[in-house]
């Protein structure tokens, strides 16, 4: 693995082999035996604000040795117009690996492509790979594994989550169903390029939720969709994570979101309080899951 650009360019066993390590990295924080980026400098370019995102990779990065500098677009020439093949050449002389968080997927794949340095997705409109390597760990840490059970996805499905649920679905033998009404769900070619008969989109919340095993939710005005406030949150009123919806799920199911959450919307206060510990350690494990990335990619 040379980047980590989505998790459509990944395999199922890259995938599962992310996870073990992840639950190694957490198993001996404080007390590595090796640090594999020891004597190297990483950059966070970030065009996106972020609070998870943000801390779990510098601390990640100086857990592992090495040193990390944080880089805003208003910070370089990028936010002036240099073209990112021009800041991933000189960035590439300079640096031993670069973490992107920005808009468009084609900057961070150019990135990779420029720069000659290991390079991670850390969100675009596209994919979020970060998040979901460290849900799956999550959820194999809470219920054993992923493989054969059944995750409905609420909300927004057209969104980079939801892709990336997809793909990871497509690949790693676990059902996704995704609850959203017609004009958020997700693109139908995509829905065909995947080639799986994992994913299952509905209208309806209580058959999506049926059964299932993990009910996962996300903010409904994703970054850069804050002119749609209003529309969004009219479509996707009756799209929230409540008590009734829970009703549905398998007993003792896992409630999940990648945060930041907003109470009352995507999720009742209720919903969210009860099960805080799991929504936490959810957030927790994106440093776990990030340095077992990293740790794969230093060279």
């Amino acid at each position: 693995m040379k980047h980590l650009l989505s998790i459509e360019s990944l395999s199922a066993e890259e995938i599962a082999h992310i996870v073990e390590l992840s639950a190694e990295m957490k198993a001996t924080r404080g007390r590595h035996a090796a640090h594999p980026l020891r004597h190297q400098c990483w950059a966070l370019i970030f065009s996106k604000s972020s609070t998870r995102t943000r801390v779990s990779f510098e601390v990640g990065i100086r857990e592992l040795g090495g040193d990390v500098m944080f880089l805003s677009a208003v910070d370089i020439q990028l936010g002036r117009g240099e073209p990112i093949q021009d800041t991933a050449r000189v960035m590439g002389r300079m640096l031993h690996g670069a973490v992107i968080r920005t808009f468009a997927q084609s900057d961070v794949e150019q990135f990779a492509k420029f720069s000659g340095i290991p390079t991670i997705n850390a969100l675009t409109d596209d994919e979020h790979p970060c998040q979901i390597l460290a849900d799956l760990f999550t959820i194999k840490e809470k219920l054993g594994g992923y493989e054969g059970k059944t995750i409905c996805f609420v909300g927004d499905g057209a969104c980079n989550v939801p892709r990336s649920w997809m793909w990871a679905a497509a690949k790693c033998n676990f059902q996704l169903n995704i609850a959203a009404p017609r004009n958020f769900q997700p693109d139908a070619g995509l829905l065909a390029s995947l080639d799986s008969d994992n994913v299952h989109v509905f209208e309806n919340v209580e058959t999506a939720a049926r059964g299932a095993d993990v009910l996962y939710t996300d903010v409904w005005v994703s970054m850069g969709k804050e002119s749609e406030s209003t529309f969004r949150i009219a479509q996707l009123g009756g799209y929230q994570i409540n008590r009734e919806m829970l009703r549905h799920a398998a007993p003792d199911a896992l409630v999940m979101h990648c945060l930041p959450a907003y109470r009352e919307k995507e999720i009742t206060g209720e919903v969210f309080e009860r099960h805080a510990q799991t929504i936490f350690d959810q957030a927790e494990n994106r440093l776990h899951a990030q340095k077992a990335v990293l740790s794969l990619l230093a060279k």
